[in-house]
């Protein structure tokens, strides 16, 4: 019997061929996200084969943005964002503006008139969330400082494009009067407008702060005390999507930006860490969905019919927009390497960039060809974003030895007069804030991992008396590791300079505590290659995993289930004597 499932049909067909160009994309050494925006070519309308439904793709899409923004909200915090508003608000705003002027010129270049060049420069400016989230998870970026200033650009360059959408059918309506229905503005209606989505956005984001953060809480509380882990999973997701859902129909305000509050008014709540378990699975299915859709909107023919303007737009989006906010942050006075990862995570653009340009088509103030070019853009610059972080990495040395911070330079400067006075204070190099220092303990366990289990197991190395670090990726871990006096690497351990600066190589044991199996397995053939004879000791949920793990080189792999059991069986009472009742008598 056959029946019409388009919704299955694009489903299926999108995480099977995500899945497969995702693997060969991974063998190949190159971000999986290349491969995911692959697989959206192909069941495009503009390759031959199964046609998927771009309406449905798009829906599926937003929901993985919803779900994406709620993750980060529950590992932010409000103070986390006000810390950061002296350099994300004009930061955001000088970006937005610089990258506009640029997209305006390529369009005078082009021949379009001003109007056309103010919406085309408005789209190349603003980040796709998506794909600046996910570099940053990736890099363990999120909870710190410059992660923070980087999703904080990111909510304000959110919010621009919210007043932007407010503000499109107003200057279609003054500079194409009549048209599609829509009638000119006077300059009072336009302010009343803007008057009205910012108060709109202020509105929301006061009933989150004061009526959200005691409700939400109260709700998981609540679902906990019913014992039934489907309702708490189902309570987390019905918040994340609810919350997104109310604020955009009725304040107003993108599903991005009230997805990230709903989740950052529940980190309040203890219970924000298992909320992060629950709906990551979904997380990463519709993220995956989201490039997808980006993949279908492209037409590969605009590469060979257009290049030059092709070029010309993805240079505007790779290198003039992170020019701007590299030299934006350094003019705010933070250090090169924090300007380096906001420029490479901005070099790109996303979902903002395509809602504009649909609207500037509909309004005639856009023609289709700067709509293809802003897509084009956009999956070009994606698909190279990778690359712009590896490029950073490269780059980022070079960067701090000849422009360091003026308070750096000072300091290495006194320091080179002082050892040397006839050194000249240029020739002083600044150190490097992110480089690891080398631990000086020896014959000491390395402890990765500093969460439930790992801070029991610190608790019993200290009260041993046992020299140990801690490799903590978690920056707010790790300060109050640093509080209570404890030895503590900040960054990844999948970082091979974070494992040698924890000195493998002189060191007893290492144990790693983190549920994570493949990000410990690779942590174990690292730490193999720079001390081949050191114990190592990880953790595992499930046979399969314990053994790969031992395949890996770990000696013990801990099975949380079996230490479970092997605690309750010990508990049961010795076997009763003498001989059975229904043996009695």
């Amino acid at each position: 019997m056959p029946h019409h499932t388009p919704l299955i049909a694009m489903i299926v067909m999108g995480l099977v061929l995500a899945f497969a160009f995702g693997a060969i994309a991974n063998r190949l050494r190159i971000s999986p996200l290349v491969g995911y925006l692959l697989a959206g070519v192909l069941v495009g309308p503009f390759t031959p084969g199964f046609v998927g439904d771009q309406n449905l793709a798009n829906e599926l899409a937003e929901i993985g943005v919803i779900l994406l923004m709620f993750g980060v909200g529950l590992h932010f915090s409000l103070k986390d964002l006000l810390s950061v508003k002296a350099i994300a608000i004009p930061g955001a705003v000088a970006q937005i503006a610089l990258a506009t002027i640029l997209g305006m010129g390529l369009s005078w270049a082009l021949g379009w008139p001003v109007a056309t060049g103010f919406v085309f420069g408005l789209a190349l400016s603003t980040a796709s969330t998506v794909v600046l989230l996910r570099a940053m998870q990736e890099r363990r970026l999120v909870e710190t400082e410059r992660g923070r200033i980087a999703i904080g650009w990111l909510i304000v360059e959110d919010i621009a494009m919210v007043a932007a959408l407010v503000l499109l059918p107003a200057l279609g309506g003054i500079l194409s009067p009549g048209e599609n229905g829509v009638a000119a503005m006077p300059a009072g209606d336009i302010a009343k407008a803007l008057a009205l989505t910012f108060g709109k956005v202020a509105a929301f984001m006061i009933l989150m702060v004061v009526v959200g953060r005691r409700l939400v809480p109260w709700i998981l509380h609540y679902v906990v005390h019913t014992g039934s882990r489907e309702l708490f999973r189902l309570a987390v997701l019905a918040i994340a999507l609810g919350v997104a859902f109310g604020a955009a129909k009725l304040f107003d305000v993108s599903f991005a930006l009230g997805a990230f509050f709903a989740g950052m008014i529940m980190s309040e709540s203890p219970l924000s860490h298992e909320a992060a378990n629950e709906t990551l699975p979904l997380r990463d299915a519709f993220a995956v969905l989201f490039f997808v859709a980006v993949g279908m909107l492209v037409d590969p023919m605009i590469v060979v019919e257009h290049p030059l303007p092709v070029l010309a737009t993805l240079f505007i989006i790779v290198f003039g927009k992170s020019l701007a906010a590299f030299l934006i942050v350094l003019v705010f006075r933070h250090p090169v390497g924090t300007a380096l990862l906001i420029s490479a995570s901005l070099a790109q653009i996303g979902e903002f960039s395509f809602i504009l340009a649909a609207l500037g088509v509909e309004l005639n103030l856009l023609p289709e060809e700067g709509r293809d070019l802003i897509l084009a853009g956009a999956i070009l610059s994606i698909m190279l974003n990778p690359l712009s972080f590896a490029a950073v990495g490269h780059l980022k040395p070079w960067f701090e030895k000849h422009f360091p911070p003026p308070q750096a330079a000072a300091a290495a400067g006194d320091l080179a007069v002082a050892a040397d006075p006839g050194t000249p204070v240029a020739e002083a190099a600044a150190p490097d804030a992110d480089a690891p220092q080398p631990t000086a303990l020896s014959d000491h366990v390395v402890l990765v991992g500093y969460g439930r289990v790992g801070s029991l197991v610190g608790a019993a190395l200290s009260e041993r008396g046992m020299p140990f670090l801690v490799i903590e990726d978690a920056d707010k871990r790790a300060a109050e590791l640093r509080q209570q006096e404890i030895e503590v690497l900040a960054g990844n351990a999948t970082r091979n300079d974070i494992l040698q600066a924890a000195r493998l190589d002189r060191a007893r044991q290492l144990i790693v505590a983190i549920p994570n199996v493949f990000e410990a397995g690779g942590i174990i053939d690292m730490a193999r290659g720079i001390n081949p004879a050191i114990e190592i000791i990880a953790r595992a949920h499930a046979d399969a995993e314990v053994d790969h793990l031992l395949k890996h080189g770990a000696d013990t792999v801990i099975m949380g289930e079996r230490e479970i059991a092997r605690a309750m069986i010990e508990k049961l009472p010795a076997a009763m004597s003498g001989t059975s009742p229904s043996a009695a008598g």
